[in-house]
């Protein structure tokens, strides 16, 4: 009995031992192929970052290239330093100017890279890291032969990725170049305001011929009164020594001195000769007026300001224009009696002459023309309208009415150059040339003046 229950009991724990060894084997196969699904998840990781780092090394090789190339491509000289003034890169601008290798600047100090005139505006570049940029600064740089080229620099600040101040960035052009250029600009300056002065005598000169009838007309009244009055100032004349010689053969009674003189009317002379040199005097200083007037529109000079009447040379200008023109239009006024503007005058003759011919052209097929001219003070200063009864002026082309050539008359009969010489002629005087359209229709052109006394 007792040995059955040996054989039971070993029988028992042979069977757990078998259990047990079972579990423990699917335990380990287990481990194992987790282990091996780590593995694969760690290099499947491994390869991902490893292409990603392939493809950020090509963008950063890219990103270097392109560096490098617009390095290449900069015309203007860049030196890049450290905080403490070090160079840490140049590029092929520099090289180029100065003849020496990129090698050879690199770790040098800025005195190092400049001349000793440059010194003072060199040391001024590390004492203005991170605060404002210096512009324009004007240095030299040492080239291998011993000579010095001039730069006109900047200085910049430097900072990396996380805003930390890392040093500057200097980039300087040769002052030859922008010489050269000034000068270039300068000339063409100076070719545009001669071009621009040119115009402006070219377009007076077209219009004096223009005005050369009515001129004409002008000097015609005042010479006459010369001419006649010297005409009768000869026949007197010749009356009077012909009684003073007579006088002297006189050798009778006051009887026939008194019948002489009154043949001769010599009485009558007396009286005349006053009015007539007065009438002679009043002719020539009315010639002198109207060539001074000529002198004044015509010239190229730049008249002095002075104080003078705007009602008079408002009449002056309409009546040189209407009287050369073939059409008589009539004219209203609506202005005071006087108006004085302190203003170069022979400028204020030509604006107005240009803006009545316009006014004048625009109603050339109109049966009764008719020319509304008013002046007034006003707080901006002496306001002149010009008004026509003409078509007006195209909403299109008020945008455009001051641009120089701009011109709606057919070809050969205008140069689009008048407004635009007046709108300039009134800024020159400190005034404003406006174009606009009257509600009852036509064109109305305002030119303000200052009226002050100085």
């Amino acid at each position: 009995m007792s040995s059955e229950i040996q054989k039971k009991s070993t029988s028992l724990i042979d069977e757990a031992g078998v259990t047990q060894s079972l579990q423990l084997s699917a335990s380990t196969e287990n481990a194992w192929i987790e282990v091996i699904h780590k593995m694969d998840s760690v290099y499947a990781d491994l390869v991902h970052y490893q292409v990603e780092l392939e493809q950020k090394n090509t963008a950063l090789e890219e990103a270097q290239k392109f560096i490098d190339s617009v390095l290449s491509a900069m015309t203007d000289v860049l030196i890049v330093c450290d905080t403490e003034g070090r160079v840490v890169q140049v590029n092929e601008a520099l090289e180029s100017l100065t003849g020496k290798k990129a090698a050879a600047f690199l770790n040098c100090s800025l005195g190092e890279v400049f001349t000793s005139d440059s010194s003072e505006m060199v040391d001024q570049f590390p004492e203005k890291l991170g605060q404002e940029s210096l512009v324009d600064c004007e240095v030299s740089v040492l080239c291998v032969d011993g000579s010095s080229a001039p730069l006109a620099m900047n200085c910049s600040s430097r900072y990396d990725h996380d805003g930390g101040l890392v040093g500057m960035v200097l980039i300087g052009r040769p002052t030859g170049e922008l010489r050269r250029a000034y000068d270039e600009l300068n000339r063409t300056h100076n070719e545009l305001k001669q071009t621009q002065q040119q115009l402006v005598q070219s377009e007076k000169m077209a219009a004096l011929g223009r005005l050369v009838a009515g001129v004409a007309h002008e000097l015609n009244n005042p010479i006459s009164f010369v001419l006649g009055n010297m005409h009768a100032l000869r026949r007197n004349g010749s009356r009077v020594a012909e009684y003073l010689s007579r006088m002297r053969s006189i050798t009778e009674g006051m009887d026939d001195a008194h019948k002489l003189r009154e043949e001769f009317k010599i009485d009558h002379i007396v009286r005349d000769m006053d009015p007539l040199i007065d009438g002679t005097l009043e002719g020539a200083v009315r010639v002198s007026d109207i060539v001074q007037d000529l002198r004044r529109y015509s010239g190229s000079q730049k008249e002095e300001s002075i104080r003078f009447d705007l009602i008079s040379t408002v009449k002056k200008a309409v009546q040189w224009v209407v009287n050369a023109s073939r059409e008589k239009p009539e004219v209203q006024y609506d202005c005071p009696e006087h108006i004085e503007i302190f203003a170069r005058r022979g400028q204020v003759h030509q604006i107005l002459v240009n803006l009545i011919q316009n006014a004048i052209d625009a109603m050339a097929n109109q049966s009764r023309p008719c020319l509304t001219i008013s002046c007034e003070k006003t707080p901006e200063g002496v306001k002149t309208r010009v008004m026509d009864e003409g078509p007006g002026i195209p909403e299109s082309a008020l945008a455009h009415i001051f641009d120089p050539f701009y011109t709606s008359k057919p070809v050969g009969q205008g140069t689009g150059l008048g407004l635009y010489i007046s709108y300039g002629l009134a800024n020159d005087v400190g005034g404003n040339l406006e174009a606009g359209n009257a509600r009852s229709g036509g064109a109305i052109m305002t030119l303000t003046l200052p009226a002050g006394d100085s």
